[in-house]
């Protein structure tokens, strides 16, 4: 049950250390009504996240400390967002195919012109999954509305997966959009479509657990949370049926550290065999990525 320390671990939630953090949830501004998160915290869930890194790059190139930051803890591959405009993620994603791969944040309420972004960014990037914040969106949707449909289908159509918020935000947004329950409807409809849930499921995470035994394509990542704080249902359920559904994913730079996370991981309780579906190889198969070698850190 002790964590191996040679395997090589895919990161499914990782962000390029640049510009002003403050800056990166200017979208949620119109959202965020009481004065402590206008006003006095950097990080809209600062009431959370005691320890938000802080990293002095001091004029390098992020790409290059992300680079190092990940050669330190034995991160072999990660998952980064892209936009057509994101020119420094595009040009890492394209200098750096063996470290970093794609995901795009879609917006439901663009309706077909969000669609066919969706389908650019995975032919002419190379993008490997779709995400969302259904809270986060202005306005707000729901998990199972119809405005995500057409969304849905283009994942299917595409064979990439969609990683989804799910469970109460951190933010101090209404929840209600992403109750774990909506997932239900969704994977109902779209049996072909691989959904895999973000940010914890709490406090549903005894639900995301049965509904993970019912549908065969949903799957749960651990961004957001120090491994220390993973729900214990999804710890007992990646030990028993669940060992093929549940992957790892960070929070760097957005909330958590590096040293954070793997400080924390070794204390997790996942019996052995669990260890490199987690780290590596449950990730490789829902987002098709070639074998990944190990990094000694």
């Amino acid at each position: 049950m002790t964590m191996p320390s040679n395997l090589p671990i895919i990161d499914l939630m990782v962000g390029l250390p640049n510009g002003d953090p403050r800056r990166w949830y200017d979208f949620l501004k119109t959202q965020l009504l009481d004065r402590e998160s206008r006003e006095d915290f950097e990080f809209p869930a600062e009431y959370m996240f005691h320890d938000v890194p802080k990293w002095e790059i001091a004029g390098a190139d992020p790409v290059d400390f992300l680079l190092g930051e990940m050669n330190r803890h034995g991160i072999a591959r990660a998952m980064i967002a892209t936009s057509h405009g994101n020119d420094q993620a595009n040009a890492a994603l394209k200098d750096h195919p063996d470290r970093f791969f794609g995901s795009f944040e879609v917006d439901p309420n663009h309706g077909m012109e969000g669609v066919r972004e969706l389908e650019a960014a995975v032919k002419e990037l190379g993008v490997k999954a779709a995400t969302a914040f259904p809270a986060g969106l202005t306005p707000q949707v729901p998990i199972n509305d119809k405005r995500f449909y057409p969304i849905y289908a283009k994942c299917v159509e595409l064979d990439i997966p969609i990683c989804v918020c799910a469970g109460i935000p951190g933010p101090r947004v209404p929840f209600g959009v992403q109750d774990v329950a909506l997932i239900d409807e969704v994977c109902w409809y779209f049996p072909e479509l691989k959904f895999v849930t973000r940010h914890g499921c709490e406090p549903w995470a005894d639900l995301a657990v049965k509904l993970m035994l019912k549908w065969p394509n949903l799957y749960y990542s651990t961004s957001a949370f120090a491994p220390k704080y993973y729900p214990k249902d999804i710890v007992n359920y990646a030990n028993t049926r669940g060992a093929d559904k549940i992957m790892y994913a960070g929070y760097f730079p957005m909330g958590l550290s590096l040293d954070r996370i793997m400080s924390d991981m070794p204390g997790v309780p996942f019996r052995d065999h669990v260890w490199p579906k987690f780290l590596h190889e449950n990730a490789a198969r829902v987002f098709k990525l070639d074998p990944t070698p190990a990094v000694t850190p």
